[in-house]
């Protein structure tokens, strides 16, 4: 239940008892005796006495007489009375887990005016077991005996854990905020004037149903008619009502069919957006076999372009040195220019020879380094455009992704991103997509 019931109610150093305990069952007890042993005194102690301090006499006894006060509970009477003394009365609720506590403190002096304070625990602390309501101490015989806790040393007891108050209105709202919950003040003092008219005694053995309509109607505040009026244009309107209910619940059904269309057509365009999702991964992977098959050819011509010039360079080298050596030979004398000069013709012939074929190599080298340069513009130019179709690809893939909620493309294709220009390795993200194609397969 998540009402607040009564669980315990105690007795501290009041009337007859020490110290007593009551157990409720389900927020309910039962008290049997014999007529005089304290039925009476043991209930109007407890309610509703403590649910909002009222210590009034007539408030004391259920048949309203004024000729017991509460000083007399706690002072006593003949042989058991005393000239001081001081006294607690509690009442425990619980709601589920929840535990909380109300209850008052008396001390009653003979012929002088009693002290009250009333007290709420709210932090689940519950007495007899968290916190004690008196101490162990000597009496004026010299014997042990518990004595009841000032109010200085309740309030200690209590701290921040609850509150302790000191007059009888402050105590009934504050079992009000912490068990009723009543908006005014005014609307819980009702309650406590209707739990006073039921708890007067009832002894009639003609009870009629007739007696119980005459204590609710003295107990009960009269209905008026701004009150009455919100169910009588309630009743009033009840046809109107059921009419506007008929139309809702064709509406509703309406509204079911185009719901189920609805839903059929959100199908059939989610079936269609992943087929062509599936499509465009498809040329996707085309598209990066065919970008590493350029970037491999790509790498073939520059090595040999590399090749071509080392080789032009030699050569320009071997030209710069004979080039040398004929200049020697032009600055020697006729004789020695004569003696060479068949030597030399030989020579010439040769090195006109080997020349005529360096030359024929180097144009052929200078031709095919013209042609693997072209070779590398092409294989740039199929380069960048396999690019700018990869960045299109991946732009209609995102719309694509973003279409069917394949959130993950995002991570994939700017880990792609970082990485294209080395060869890259889509398994992870061929898992990903085969994990969300699955999905789709089994939404369809």
């Amino acid at each position: 239940m998540s009402r607040w019931q009564a669980e315990r109610a105690g007795l501290v150093n009041f009337w007859y008892y020490d110290e007593e305990i009551f157990h409720f069952a389900q927020g309910k007890l039962l008290l049997r005796g014999a007529n005089g042993s304290g039925k009476s005194v043991t209930m109007q102690s407890l309610i509703p006495l403590l649910l909002d301090g009222n210590k009034s006499p007539e408030r004391l006894d259920p048949f309203g007489s004024r000729a017991r006060r509460m000083e007399d509970y706690l002072l006593g009477e003949g042989e058991r009375s005393h000239d001081e003394r001081t006294g607690y009365l509690w009442l425990e609720f619980r709601s589920g887990d929840q535990v909380r506590t109300v209850g008052m403190g008396l001390k009653a002096r003979r012929h002088k005016p009693m002290d009250f304070w009333g007290f709420v625990l709210h932090d689940g602390r519950r007495i007899g077991y968290d916190l004690q309501l008196y101490k162990q101490g000597i009496d004026s015989h010299g014997d042990r005996s518990k004595i009841p806790l000032t109010k200085r040393e309740l309030r200690d007891q209590v701290g921040a854990g609850g509150v302790v108050v000191e007059s009888q209105r402050d105590y009934m709202m504050l079992v009000n905020q912490w068990i009723f919950g009543f908006s005014s003040l005014e609307e819980y003092d009702e309650l406590i004037k209707l739990l006073v008219h039921l708890r007067s005694p009832k002894l009639s053995k003609d009870f009629k149903p007739s007696v119980i309509y005459e204590i609710m109607e003295a107990s009960l505040p009269a209905l008026s008619d701004e009150e009455l009026r919100p169910l009588t244009e309630a009743i009033e309107n009840m046809d109107q009502i059921q009419t506007h209910l008929g139309a809702l619940q064709r509406h509703l059904r309406a509204a079911e069919i185009i719901g189920t269309e609805y839903d059929r057509y959100n199908t059939l365009l989610l079936h269609h957006k992943a087929e062509s999702f599936l499509t465009a991964c498809d040329e996707r992977r085309r598209l990066e076999k065919a970008l590493a098959g350029c970037s491999d050819e790509l790498q073939e011509h520059r090595e040999r372009l590399v090749e071509l010039q080392r080789q032009r360079e030699h050569l320009e080298a071997e030209e710069g040195a004979l080039r040398s050596k004929e200049a020697q030979l032009r600055e020697g004398d006729a004789f020695k220019v004569e003696e060479a000069y068949q030597e030399q013709s030989q020579l010439a012939a040769d090195l006109a020879r080997r020349l005529e074929d360096k030359e024929k190599a180097a144009a052929e080298k200078q031709r095919r380094e013209r042609e693997a340069a072209a070779a590398v513009r092409a294989c740039e130019e199929r380069l960048a455009v396999a690019c700018r179709q990869v960045d299109e690809l991946l732009t209609t893939l995102a719309a694509q992704a973003d279409g069917v909620r394949f959130h993950d493309h995002e991570y994939e294709s700017a880990d792609f991103r970082q990485h294209r220009d080395s060869a890259y390795d889509f398994a992870s993200w061929q898992r990903d997509l085969a994990r969300y194609a699955q999905k789709i397969k089994d939404g369809l």
